[in-house]
């Protein structure tokens, strides 16, 4: 190790130079691992969040995130009397584009019954809705804060609480708002809209609809029942929470998370490559000094144990900065980035692969090296 750290002294700037560029590259790398997890993680939050056993749709979808699904609201009376059902409560989602800060806002709308499931999982600060109209609680993305106001259609809605980790699979933020304030504004029309709809002799409105049915069981229910009980004689769709989780994945995200897979192992593979070029360049470079080393009678393992060492030191540092630096900026990204630890300590295992793999070429280079070539000009 003397031998290792004494060579990396004699050329230290570039060394460092080297080991900044190769902490870049992993930056990079665990950045794309953090957007895989974070997709998944987006697409998942708004199904794990309401905490439902079940989620009752318009029959014949997949709804209400696969599909559009359209049920009347009055449905949730009729599923909660059924046996096997503790808590029943309906929902209702829609994309909303606002402004706020003069800048546009995309925000996903989440309708919930207040004391029923679907409303936020757990409130970081401010509290929740308290009244029947016009207060609403954000994800801390959308940049709201408790006491801001923002429109929503033609009204303005108070922020009084925050929430983390609330959005759609697109990563558009969630709000939510209480179940009458999401209908109002999902059948909401714009002046111009309603005299159009009033000229042709139609109501003036747009139908009421919820999308979903969120129910949590009594202990020891048969879900397999109910589900197929609520198909049968309610003429009705329904999904268990696993499906749901499922159908998120197979049919909303997979496509884009497959693509972001492949350029990840893309990526990785050419991390692999970048990382054995370096390692092998160092040591060719060092072909004089191992032909010394040779000729004043160093055993091999010495020669062996500097190539190594530096590999490992080189890899070892571009890993440290790699995570450095993606912990410093993945809150600025614009979809969430998300590392778990088995993440970062498998890219740990990768590098330590590929660094041994690299230097058994540089071994191979030096061993072949002839003593005589030291005393060359």
């Amino acid at each position: 190790m003397t031998l290792a750290l004494k060579d990396i002294r004699h050329g230290l700037f570039r060394f460092v130079l080297t080991c900044f560029g190769l902490g870049l590259l992993m930056t990079v790398v665990l950045a794309m691992i953090g957007i895989y997890n974070g997709l998944v993680a987006d697409a998942l939050a708004a199904v794990k969040a309401p905490r439902a056993d079940l989620w009752v749709v318009e029959s014949g979808t997949r709804g209400p995130f696969a599909e559009a699904s359209s049920i009347p609201a009055d449905t949730r009376d009729a599923v909660a009397r059924m046996p096997g059902v503790a808590e029943a409560g309906a929902i209702a989602y829609q994309t909303v584009e606002t402004a706020h800060a003069g800048e546009p806002l995309r925000l996903y709308v989440i309708g919930y019954e207040t004391g029923h499931p679907g409303g936020p999982d757990r409130i970081v600060a401010g509290r929740g809705i308290g009244a029947s109209h016009f207060e609403l609680v954000a994800d801390r993305k959308t940049g709201l804060v408790p006491g801001d106001t923002i429109r929503l259609g033609r009204t303005r809605y108070s922020v009084v609480g925050l929430v983390e980790g609330a959005m759609n699979s697109g990563g558009d933020p969630a709000v939510y708002v209480t179940l009458t304030d999401a209908l109002d504004l999902q059948t909401e029309l714009a002046p111009a809209a309603m005299r159009v709809q009033a000229a042709r002799g139609g109501q003036p409105v747009k139908s009421a609809s919820v999308a979903a049915i969120l129910v949590r069981t009594t202990p020891n229910a048969d879900v397999d029942l109910l589900t197929a009980t609520i198909r049968e004689w309610k003429h009705l769709g329904a999904l268990t929470q696993a499906d749901q989780e499922k159908v998120l994945l197979v049919s909303v995200v997979d496509k884009a998370r497959r693509q972001i897979g492949l350029f990840l192992g893309i990526l990785l593979t050419v991390s692999a490559v970048v990382i054995a070029l370096i390692i092998y360049t160092m040591t060719m470079e060092k072909l004089k000094q191992i032909a010394t080393l040779k000729l004043i009678g160093a055993p091999d393992r010495t020669i062996i144990g500097l190539i190594v060492q530096q590999a490992l030191i080189l890899g070892a540092a571009g890993w440290g900065i790699g995570v450095g630096l993606i912990l410093l900026v993945k809150d600025d990204f614009p979809r969430r980035v998300v590392l778990e630890p088995f993440n970062v300590v498998v890219l740990a295992g990768i590098i330590v692969i590929v660094c041994l793999a690299a230097s058994a070429l540089g071994v191979r280079a030096a061993m072949k090296v002839d003593p005589a070539t030291a005393l060359g000009s």
